[in-house]
């Protein structure tokens, strides 16, 4: 059994396994939201450092992606409200204002934290239901926070729990069957603009991997020219030759503007990186004729003032709604038995949970009758003059053995599991009857 350790305390006491998560994401806060709240991988080990640093948080993992950004953790001794102190960091750390956030942040402490960590893991709580990045994704957050010494013994049962669950949803239904990414969904949007995507152009801004899965869908469809532009032209090129593309500098992005039908961004930047001013030119040097821009980041790569442009047809994440809507409705019956295999595991967490937590009930209660076995010896021995020293061993040793006797089940219980499951409250109670919480104020 994991040793779990308090921050705040140096002596041995209850074990509490509390998980909590504050959050937002593509239902309770829009893009522009959104891309004011989203982590960088450094930013997001930042926060976890500071998150363990306050005392908010013993354990903390940030997962931050187009779609969400949420703070998991285990919170500490001291913190008797977890979900309001890191929904104060989450604000403090965006320099965001109080009104800005206001019905926009979920909470969930214990199996509904789980819960809701497992449905992200499984793709039931995407956007696009059952895609296959968001695993991805949750994997490398906790690996980073992992390797960063940001976990502990709770969250690394929980992520782990949640990795398993998003690979058995995707192996034992169909919930992940042909998924629907943001990729697809921006390129069936162009289709509805341009029908047959054949002999028109497309530029992709970026090289990354929702990038690659445009282009993947693009060249499926027949599109005719392909330019890439990325900040790193290697990976460009890289990239361009790998697809029959042609690479583009960042330098030169400007020049090639003016040239596709199609424009697909998605680019990591604290900022916009076409702004109206570049896209206003872009259209004057295709006289006129009308482009279609997909913008799929978050924080957006397209300034927003630009969307009054004549002849600029620009969509973000947000606007991919109806087809999200339709991919939806092709999997939803495969959502009970998704939510079968979160019921199972959610339920394998509680008991490890009860395991633990019962532990250290049975080490506190082995401490309070030592504790008052002690006392009573000292005291009713006091009395007894003609005890001789070897009686008074003896009487030490009978009393040790009693108590060991009386724990003897409970220990063997909690080491095996048995009948652990579903037993929070009564350990609870019991923790209350004996007045093992008080022994420690």
């Amino acid at each position: 059994m994991p040793a779990i350790t308090k921050a705040n305390s140096g002596q041995p006491g209850a074990i509490r396994i509390h998980v909590a998560l504050i959050g937002c994401n593509h239902r309770t806060a829009p893009v522009e939201l959104r891309e004011r709240i989203t982590f960088t991988p450094q930013q997001a080990l930042q926060a976890a450092d500071e998150l363990r640093d306050r005392g908010i948080l013993e354990e903390a993992v940030v997962l931050s992606t187009c779609n969400r950004s949420e703070l998991y953790g285990v919170p500490g001794d001291a913190n008797s409200a977890p979900a309001e102190a890191m929904e104060d960091y989450f604000r403090s750390f965006h320099r965001i204002g109080k009104a800005d956030l206001e019905g926009r942040v979920y909470r969930w402490t214990g199996p509904d934290a789980v819960r809701h960590l497992f449905r992200v893991a499984a793709g039931v709580d995407s956007m696009m239901l059952g895609e296959a990045e968001i695993l991805g994704q949750l994997r490398t957050a906790y690996s980073q926070a992992l390797d960063h010494g940001a976990t502990g013994p709770v969250l690394n049962r929980v992520f782990q729990g949640a990795l398993e669950v998003g690979k058995r949803v995707r192996s034992e239904t169909e919930v992940g069957a042909r998924p629907m990414s943001v990729a697809l969904a921006g390129v069936k949007l162009a289709e509805r603009v341009f029908g047959n995507l054949k002999g028109h152009s497309a530029l992709i801004l970026g090289a990354g991997n929702v990038a690659e899965q445009v282009i993947e869908c693009l060249r499926n469809r027949g599109i005719g020219s392909l330019r890439i532009v990325n900040r790193s032209f290697d990976r460009a090129a890289e990239l361009a030759k790998k697809v029959g593309g042609e690479a583009v500098a960042w330098e030169s992005l400007e020049t090639v503007l003016g040239i596709p039908d199609i424009l697909v961004t998605s680019v990591g930047s604290s900022g916009p990186v076409l702004t109206r001013g570049l896209l206003e030119r872009a259209i004057a040097a295709r006289s006129g004729r009308p482009v279609f821009v997909v913008d799929l980041a978050v924080p957006r790569n397209v300034a927003p003032e630009a969307a009054g442009l004549y002849n600029l047809y620009l969509y973000n994440i947000d606007d991919l709604g109806e087809i999200v809507e339709q991919n939806k409705k092709a999997r939803e019956a495969e959502i009970p038995r998704a939510e079968a295999i979160i019921s199972e595991h959610i339920a394998k967490f509680e008991a490890w949970r009860a395991a633990l937590e019962a532990g250290s009930i049975v080490d506190d209660l082995r401490g309070k009758f030592h504790k008052q076995r002690e006392l009573l010896i000292r005291e009713k021995l006091a009395e007894m003059d003609d005890v001789s020293p070897d009686e008074r061993a003896r009487i030490a040793h009978i009393t040790e053995e009693l108590i060991e006797r009386v724990l003897e089940q409970p220990s063997d219980k909690v080491r095996h599991g048995r009948g652990m499951r579903g037993r929070l409250a009564g350990l609870e109670a019991l923790r209350h009857l004996f007045g093992l919480d008080e022994d420690k104020e």
